[in-house]
């Protein structure tokens, strides 16, 4: 782990960082809050704090009996199901870190996630969506020689074999938890989780994050929204990003709140599910609030209790926070990443003044400043590549030391490859990227990577890959490919078709494709993706006819497994 010993001084004279642990918040919530719901589902599931604590601690007693130690890793890949917190609040109660995985990710990544963390417990659905989980777990658990245990869950389908299931444990009464000394070893400035990115060069990478940083973040964060105990958080996202771990969870937690889960997203059910619960705020993606204007629009209903929802992974039009506001709902920009989570924001008193036209201002105790490619500060109003200092700040990726070095210098400051400017209220609009990253939906998605898949295709001499405007999701996928000599046809359907033989994830699949004669490049061979992006503006002619009437789009999933 990289900490600055200067900044970590500063931060613990500041009150920033502290002796507690996240397992020392939960406890000191359940005293005062035990009879107060934690977590609601869209499933008829409604759990108090009480409840929570109670089954934690069965799953803490199981997780000891397989041998689970403080420090250990626990992985777990769950859709947005109540059972995701109890095993998280489970890993606390026994010093395990924390370490969720999307559903998005195929099983030869999960197989190169867990032996890159060295997991000692997994958690999956029996079946979820197409994937038979349970079988193709047991096909490779050989190949995870850390692993002690795998436990299903058999929500949507019984197990077929012998391995253990989450209902099964609960069932147990003979499952009692130790809380015995070992707990005591975890310091705050330990690892709490470990979350997942896509990085420059394609590869996903492990996000390390100590109690200090994700308690500072949701402290912080509740604090200057103003949030109580008497706020309900509606939840849409997937549990394993930023937004709905620290958000989704860990927020509602430390304040003694509510959150109500939507297990898959669906506007019409969302709303009536935020109106049942009295949802006070939410957060997610882009394409969540813009389903959710979309129907409000179209129909009679209204969000009578949603006072805000905050907005992150791409910019929000001007036009999108107007319409929320005639909705009654401020729309607040957020920016971020999972090294830095979310750190500048709207706030919601500011949403109408700004329109839409920067992503806000830094959290208190947050550093942000705009470099240039020497990484020396720039001018206000310079465009540059922003960089944050602060309490949240990750502590580096996980075995990879080359990657934590060239995102993370020594005085503690992340380069988070954005292209932002400043102004002189402190104000960050987001320009661009300097990184080769396409954000579809919230999900960050490495060009480079895509471009492998696509150069693979034995009729595609050349390729190149960028991201293409879209009013709900932010961005998607779209590729520029020259044919070889004699192949003069390829269209989308055949392109998907062979990446689909080739088991490529479908979240990595175009969902536009251009042929041209020549990739434009400069004298070094770097493609000019400026001269395709100002391409394919020309080619798309108009906007609102392209997000309505293009019938080549792979998926309005925002998370698009």
């Amino acid at each position: 782990m990289k900490i600055n010993k200067h900044q970590k001084d500063i931060y613990e004279e500041l009150n920033y960082w502290g002796k507690e642990t996240l397992l020392d918040y939960w406890n000191r919530t359940v005293e005062r809050n035990r009879k107060r719901e934690f977590v609601v589902d869209d499933l008829g599931n409604r759990l108090t704090y009480q409840d929570v604590d109670a089954k934690a601690n069965i799953i803490g007693a199981y997780l000891q009996k397989v041998e689970t130690a403080p420090g250990d890793v626990v992985s777990f890949q769950i859709p947005v199901w109540y059972e995701f917190i109890l095993i998280t609040i489970a890993c606390l109660k026994v010093g395990a870190v924390i370490n969720p995985i999307g559903m998005c990710y195929s099983y030869n990544e999960l197989e190169y996630l867990l032996n890159l963390t060295q997991s000692k417990v997994f958690f999956c659905p029996t079946y979820y969506r197409k994937t038979d989980y349970e079988k193709v777990i047991q096909r490779g658990i050989k190949k995870l020689g850390s692993l002690k245990s795998v436990v299903l869950l058999d929500n949507l389908q019984k197990k077929v074999g012998g391995t253990i299931t989450l209902r099964e444990i609960l069932n147990d009464d003979l499952y009692l938890l130790n809380e015995n000394k070992d707990i005591n070893k975890i310091d705050s400035n330990d690892l709490a989780a470990i979350l997942y990115t896509s990085g420059t060069t394609g590869g996903v990478k492990g996000v390390m994050l100590t109690h200090n940083n994700i308690i500072f973040s949701e402290k912080y964060f509740t604090r200057e929204l103003g949030l109580t105990n008497e706020d309900t958080m509606f939840m849409p996202a997937p549990l394993n990003h930023a937004t709905g771990f620290h958000h989704g969870i860990i927020a509602p937690m430390m304040i003694g709140g509510k959150v109500v889960l939507q297990s898959r997203f669906e506007s019409q059910k969302a709303i009536a599910l935020i109106n049942q619960e009295k949802c006070t705020y939410s957060m997610g993606s882009t394409p969540f609030i813009y389903d959710i204007l979309k129907n409000l629009k179209n129909g009679n209903e209204q969000l009578n209790t949603l006072k805000f929802y905050l907005c992150g992974g791409a910019a929000i039009p001007g036009d999108m926070v107007a319409c929320a506001y005639q909705s009654g709902i401020k729309l607040c920009e957020v920016y971020g990443s999972t090294e830095s989570v979310p750190h500048v924001f709207v706030r919601p008193e500011e949403t109408f003044e700004l329109m839409g036209s920067v992503a806000g201002r830094p959290l208190k105790g947050v550093e942000v400043k705009i470099v240039d490619d020497n990484r020396e500060e720039v001018p206000l109003g310079t465009i540059g590549e922003e960089a944050s200092r602060g309490p949240n700040v990750f502590v580096g990726y996980l075995n990879d030391k080359a990657a934590t070095n060239m995102a993370l210098d020594d005085d503690g400051w992340f380069y988070s490859g954005d292209l932002c400017v400043a102004d002189e209220k402190g104000n960050i609009k987001v320009i661009g990227r300097k990184k080769d990253i396409i954000v579809r939906g919230g999900e960050n998605l490495n060009t480079n990577h895509i471009s492998d898949f696509i150069s693979k295709h034995p009729d595609v001499l050349d390729q190149a890959v960028i991201g293409m405007p879209d009013e709900r999701l932010g961005e998607r996928i779209c590729a520029y490919a020259v044919l070889k000599k004699g192949k003069g046809f390829l269209d989308l359907e055949n392109l998907l078709n062979d990446l689909d033989k080739r088991k490529v994830p479908k979240r990595y699949w175009p969902e536009r494709l251009e042929i041209i004669d020549t990739i434009p490049r400069t004298d070094s061979g770097k493609v000019k993706k400026n001269r395709l992006q100002e391409d394919l503006k020309n080619r798309m002619l108009n906007f609102e006819e392209f997000y309505c009437k293009n019938k080549n789009l792979v998926s309005e999933d925002p998370e698009k497994q």
